[in-house]
């Protein structure tokens, strides 16, 4: 494999001059033990979540995933993730 080099910090500070986002990118873990009113309240402020699932994804997400839908958001699992957007970003599952 080849050398790649990304400076995710210039990335970063490129995505905000151009898209003048105000959540940020919340990684962690689906398991159970955070309560679904704090994965709420992050996407409700703006958050992106990129959750490992660990366990049954229906189960799991049932605290949460059906106001983030009524609220216009977006859950999309895929490889044992689930993405998690609020409203006004999109996931494009369209390469998949």
């Amino acid at each position: 494999m080849s050398d790649f080099d990304l400076d995710l910090r210039t990335v970063e500070e490129r995505i905000d001059e151009e898209f003048e986002l105000d959540g940020e990118i919340v990684l962690g873990v689906l398991d159970g033990t955070t309560p679904a009113d704090e994965w709420l309240e992050a996407v409700s402020t703006g958050n992106v979540l990129v959750l490992c699932v660990e366990g049954e994804v229906n189960e799991l997400a049932s605290g949460f995933a059906r106001d983030v839908k009524e609220s216009g958001g977006n859950l999309v699992h895929f490889r044992g993730f689930l993405v998690v957007t609020p409203p006004g970003i999109d996931v494009d599952a369209d390469r998949l």
